[in-house]
């Protein structure tokens, strides 16, 4: 099972999470490229710290709204997307990254699983980057039109879980804000990491079991207590003979 964590978020210099302490813990890390947060230097740091780890270096691209932290919905044309997320991609290559995988951030992210043309945007954004490095680069995401749109653009797909985020009844992440949307007890996100392994089920915050396919779980690494979750998360796949690894 992949344990991964959205790193390199740097705001005017001053990281969102502790890198060096996730790296060690992580076995993908989905990199800011200047889209909501990092620039230049800070992605050339979060590479050399997932080299220094053996850490699978993903893309994580959002809409370009720093302001919001990549959190609020752009009304952007896909014609006019697609570069913007192409320009990040490529930002990341330029600081050494060796892009084995591409999530998209925040409201990009929830964008893509439920707007097809987004979604295709970002799909054509990864095909334009695999086409530069001469191979598929799969795309991480939640599923819905994201899956849809990789799959049409030859792309492998990857299904993820979060274990510091509440879920709705119909698979969705509870909104940011609402109760019930951000889990931050190591021991309770733990247990959820070792049923998704396990058993491939997660419960909803309405009480709902819900069953998927995720090859990779999440703690973000902006979340409080992040370092703790994903130190209990590693320590509960770890005692359970679970392989943390990457698929990439």
């Amino acid at each position: 099972m992949d344990l991964n964590a959205d790193l390199g978020e740097t705001v005017e210099g001053v990281a969102t999470a502790d890198d060096a302490a996730m790296f060690a813990l992580v076995s993908s890390a989905s990199i800011a490229c200047g889209g909501h947060a990092g620039d230049a230097a800070s992605m050339r740091t979060a590479v050399a710290g997932a080299a220094a780890a053996r850490v699978a270096v993903g893309a994580h691209p959002s809409y370009l709204d720093r302001a919001g932290f990549g959190r609020v919905r752009v009304a952007v044309e896909p014609d006019v997307l697609r570069p913007q997320v192409v320009a990040q991609l490529r930002a990341l290559v330029a600081a050494g990254g060796d892009i084995r995988y591409v999530k998209p951030h925040g409201a990009l992210y929830h964008a893509a699983t439920e707007d097809a043309a987004t979604a295709r945007a970002v799909a054509a954004a990864v095909a334009d980057l695999s086409a530069e490095l001469g191979r598929a680069v799969p795309v991480l995401g939640l599923g819905g039109a994201i899956a849809s749109a990789a799959s049409d653009a030859g792309l492998p797909f990857h299904r993820e879980a979060f274990l510091d985020r509440g879920y709705r009844a119909d698979g969705s992440l509870v909104p940011r804000g609402a109760p019930g949307a951000l889990l931050d007890d190591p021991g309770l996100v733990a247990e959820r990491a070792l049923r998704l392994a396990s058993e491939g089920v997660v419960v909803a915050v309405s009480g709902e079991t819900l069953h998927t396919d995720a090859t990779s779980l999440c703690v973000h690494g902006d979340s409080p207590g992040a370092v703790a979750m994903a130190r209990a998360v590693r320590s509960a796949l770890d005692a359970a003979g679970i392989e943390v690894r990457s698929p990439w």
